[in-house]
């Protein structure tokens, strides 16, 4: 599973653009739907069947996006993290040691792939048939591998107003996740120059 599919695990919180926050993953019918859209991205571990996505699962899930975004919010700090859950992160040791033991949850081990046809390749396989640890240990080692990557270090929390989102700047002088979130924001700050109070806060519209 690529590294990425932390920051989309992380992005499951997300503004719901109506000035509030949704999280896709509060029903086991969201997480199908995730899992759905996210099946690229998951890379064969996304869990087959009927009945396999349950509650439990979604549990489990939101407990390794928890720690996902305990330790995003570090690694922007000391700019402020993204805002719906800063108040309540569970402490980065914690994070650390929820995010390995949930990546040892499944044994992976190298394979030689050699078709008739072309070179030898070396690929990582996981050797356990729970769907649900698979899943579970996939996402632990795609925010092990995304935060002890060099992408960390390029990790901000979008500043755009009612953006809740993380990304990865592309340049140095990246702000916002998306053009749209740039547009926002200066629009905010358009506002804030033209109708501030000489004493105070910015006039009400």
């Amino acid at each position: 599973m690529e590294p990425w599919a932390a920051l989309e695990l992380a992005s499951t919180i997300r503004h719901d653009g109506e000035g509030g926050v949704t999280d896709e993953l509060d029903t086991v019918q969201g997480l199908k739907r995730w899992i759905h859209q996210q099946r690229a991205v998951l890379d064969g571990h996304a869990p087959e069947g009927e009945g396999v996505v349950d509650e439990e699962l979604r549990a489990r899930v939101v407990d390794v996006r928890r720690a996902v975004r305990a330790l995003f919010a570090r690694a922007v700090s000391p700019v402020r993290p993204s805002p719906p859950d800063a108040h309540r992160l569970m402490p980065a040791e914690q994070a650390v040691a929820r995010l390995n033991t949930a990546a040892a949850l499944v044994p992976v081990v190298p394979q030689l792939v050699w078709p008739l046809q072309g070179p030898p390749s070396a690929h990582l396989s996981a050797t356990r048939d729970d769907p649900h640890a698979l899943l579970i240990a996939a996402l632990a080692r795609a925010a092990v591998d995304f935060l002890g990557g060099p992408q960390r270090e390029r990790l901000r929390a979008c500043t755009a107003p009612r953006c809740v989102r993380y990304f990865v700047q592309s340049h140095g002088r990246q702000e916002w996740c998306k053009p749209s979130c740039g547009n926002r924001a200066r629009a905010a700050r358009h506002y804030d120059r033209h109708h501030r109070t000489p004493d105070g806060p910015p006039a009400p519209p």
